[in-house]
């Protein structure tokens, strides 16, 4: 698994940010966001998910579950020597921080996690799927078509659908251009149909498990949204405000679509940090 940090090794958990990637996207994807992260926390911790970016992409022992992504960010972590931090996280990756969630408000996370989660973040991910309006390629790869549909992916259908997922023009060419590559290491574009399987899990376990467990944390939360997010829309950070976290803070981008740390990184950053300057940070 790809690791990178920035920062104090030695921060205390509510000085350490733990960021959490989506799909099809890797850590790379923060990459203009980070030193404007870098001036609120002493520590930022990023990693690429098993099967994205700089990370090994197996096809067999690895089943892509949210489960198991959960289990290798807590691995993670701990190899690095994190006790616990703020938890920030990006469409797949909010999937992966509610079940991080649910195992704190259960109690069960590691013992090497102490400090647990000081704070949850998250922006524009498809926590509600029913409110989702996933892309015809999503669909595809869900189906039982998807292996085949992997091998017929190509960088212009790339292209189209992270486009018309954006809900906006502001993703530059070359944006794509490295998301691309990121995406074709270890053949990763012919793997979506495994990398994908994260939204099977939110259908048998969302209003069962993760919907439930956000409504029970006593952590301060974040709801972080491009409003122009074609995938997951506005409505939905709208819902968990009025339905699953109403002490929720609720934060909206104008104008920004869903891939908002690339296409609209300054508005981005004022945004999610705006929510950390009234919580406590280390001297």
């Amino acid at each position: 698994m790809f690791v990178r940090q920035a920062g104090d090794p030695a921060a205390g958990p509510d000085d350490t940010l733990l960021i959490l990637h989506g799909f099809p996207e890797s850590s790379f994807s923060f990459h203009k966001v980070l030193p404007g992260l870098a001036e609120r926390f002493g520590r930022v911790v990023l990693f690429d998910m098993p099967g994205y970016g700089l990370s090994d992409k197996p096809v067999d022992g690895y089943g892509y579950s949210l489960f198991e992504q959960a289990d290798a960010a807590l691995q993670v972590w701990r190899h690095l020597g994190v006790r616990g931090g703020h938890l920030l996280a990006h469409d797949m990756g909010d999937s992966v921080a509610t079940e991080l969630a649910s195992r704190q408000v259960s109690g069960t996370l590691p013992g090497g996690f102490p400090d647990a989660f000081a704070s949850f973040t998250f922006t524009n991910g498809s926590l509600v799927l029913a409110l989702a309006k996933l892309r015809v390629t999503q669909r595809l790869l869900l189906s039982r078509w998807g292996r085949l549909a992997g091998r017929l992916f190509n960088y212009r259908t790339f292209c189209q659908q992270v486009r018309s997922a954006h809900g906006t023009d502001g993703l530059a060419d070359r944006d794509l251009e490295l998301m691309w590559e990121n995406l074709c290491l270890q053949d990763g574009q012919r793997k979506n149909y495994l990398t994908i399987r994260y939204l099977t899990d939110r259908r048998r376990f969302e209003r069962t498990r993760w919907l439930p467990a956000l409504g029970r944390v006593a952590q301060p939360i974040h709801l972080c949204w491009g409003d122009a997010d074609a995938v997951a829309r506005v409505e939905m950070a709208h819902w968990l405000k009025a339905n699953v976290c109403p002490d929720a803070r609720l934060t909206l981008m104008p104008g920004v679509g869903h891939f908002c740390q690339l296409s609209d990184p300054d508005t981005w950053v004022e945004s999610v940090c705006g929510f950390y300057e009234g919580l406590p940070k280390s001297a």
